[in-house]
């Protein structure tokens, strides 16, 4: 496919190409929870909106890789133990196992769910090195801090700079050199977990945990770092500062994807404001396809209201994608091949085009998932306006197809497209042979661009055609 796809950088504040390091492989991180307290759907529009990306270059060819992390010893984590009476242990385990369950429900897949305890040995020899190049220091009371002084572009993403002053981790002031620096480790305090490191037991900083799983998994340069928009400063200005000190690479990474907050009355939703809604709660009471749908029809960078209302509105077009699938199988299995297409079907072959094409022009833009979901509207009116009234066989299969390659970004309809719709095979090499006498006919005709994309539709089924001066053949594609 032509169409480029770019993509809104937040380190560049700006539209760029996307231009893989080492293309086809897309190599990506999602910052993922703290599990202290339940899923809540602020989190799930984030791991959806990054899910619809990942997806869409998947279905343009992309092999991606995403690592998503699990933090799983935290201050919130050792607070909620305390609160509760169980151990630390109990409590990230506990809410692990929920964050796993709602993703699995809500169809999402990440190849690797590094968690943060299981890699402590990483987390201290990166720490080491650090030291070693002079890019942070000891303190007495064995926390170590990056010297933020060291470095001078510190601030590019976030356009947050070092001599505003700002104050991270409070109760460590005194013993910083700059009230900017942040904690690689902490010292342990009395009665919290630890572990054994060279500059006496503590555990990691929160920033140092997702520098050191992503370039574990992706080496210490790739192309996507993601999470929402309240991680942009300090987290991932602090993972930069890191990671481009420890291993002398700029960019550490390409492209940064940021996602807009899930607000409640203009407010976004959080566990400190109390206005959560828990991901099992909605998943009970929509179900996993209308979330998936709902958070579909708002560009990611864009906030999200929680609308009740809304949210039943997309049960409605839920059942409408359904039933449109539905027609389109009891066509295919119903219907006898025509030998010769009308105008009219060759008119509503030209709109499912454009109705694909404009999807594709819209995801390619910076993932315009609400320009896409219009695509999605109009080839269902299409299915029930042109389709299902003449029973086209033919019309039939090109709009099945076109909504299988929506739905592997969408993630909707996987268990109505399972089913496979069997033809017998004389009947499937005679469906062939018409699609290529009407491609024939459209070249004939010169609607290149309609015939290009059946010839494309077909090598994607194994189907390869040649063109000749005097017509088209086709074979199995080995």
């Amino acid at each position: 496919m032509s169409i480029a796809i770019r993509i809104y950088n937040t380190m560049s504040r700006s539209i760029e190409p996307f231009e893989p390091l080492k293309p086809p492989i897309v190599k990506a991180y999602f910052c993922g929870p703290t599990v202290y307290d339940h899923t809540h759907l602020g989190h799930v529009r984030s791991y959806l909106a990054f899910d619809f990306i990942k997806r869409y270059l998947r279905l343009r060819g992309y092999t991606v890789f995403h690592v998503q992390n699990i933090t799983d010893i935290d201050d919130k984590i050792i607070r909620r133990a305390q609160e509760e009476g169980v151990t630390w242990k109990d409590i990230a385990d506990k809410y692990t196992k929920e964050y796993l369950e709602i993703l699995q429900k809500l169809n999402i897949t990440v190849d690797i769910h590094p968690r943060v305890t299981e890699h402590i040995k990483e987390i201290i020899e990166f720490i080491q090195l650090l030291i070693d190049k002079g890019y942070a220091y000891v303190a007495p009371s064995g926390s170590v801090y990056f010297d933020v002084s060291q470095v001078q572009d510190y601030g590019k993403l976030s356009k947050r700079f070092k001599s505003e002053e700002w104050r991270q981790e409070e109760e460590y002031l005194a013993e910083k050199r700059h009230p900017y620096d942040f904690a690689l480790w902490k010292a342990a305090k009395p009665g919290e977990p630890w572990w054994e490191s060279p500059w006496g037991r503590g555990r990691p900083g929160w920033h140092t945990e997702c520098a050191v799983m992503s370039t574990r998994y992706l080496g210490t340069q790739f192309d996507i770092h993601g999470g929402g928009q309240d991680l942009i400063f300090p987290h991932h200005e602090n993972e930069i500062a890191m990671a481009e000190a420890a291993f002398g690479v700029k960019p550490w990474v390409k492209y940064w994807i940021h996602v807009g907050y899930l607000t409640v009355r203009g407010e976004k939703m959080s566990k400190s404001l109390g206005n959560i809604v828990t991901a099992k709660e909605a998943l009970d009471k929509w179900g996993p396809e209308v979330l998936r749908l709902w958070v579909f029809s708002a560009h990611y960078r864009k906030q999200l209201e929680f609308n009740e209302t809304l949210l039943e509105s997309f049960k409605v077009l839920y059942q409408r994608l359904v039933n449109a699938v539905e027609t389109l199988k009891r066509i295919v299995k119903n219907s006898s091949i025509a030998h010769h297409l009308s105008d009219d079907d060759i008119a509503t072959l030209r709109k499912l085009e454009e109705v694909e094409i404009r999807f594709h022009e819209a995801m390619s833009e910076d993932f315009n998932t609400p320009k896409a979901l219009e695509a999605v509207n109009e080839l269902v009116s299409l299915v029930f306006k042109e389709i299902e009234p003449r029973e086209r066989l033919e019309l039939a299969l090109r709009a099945y197809t076109i909504i299988s390659n929506f739905n592997v970004v969408l993630g909707v309809l996987d268990k109505h497209l399972k089913e496979k719709i069997e033809l017998e095979s004389d009947i499937i090499e005679k469906l062939i042979d018409l699609i290529i006498r009407v491609r024939t006919e459209l070249r004939k005709r010169r609607e290149y661009e309609l015939s290009d994309s059946i010839r494309q539709e077909l090598l994607a089924l194994g189907i390869k055609v040649f063109d000749y001066k005097d017509g088209s053949k086709w074979v199995w594609e080995k």
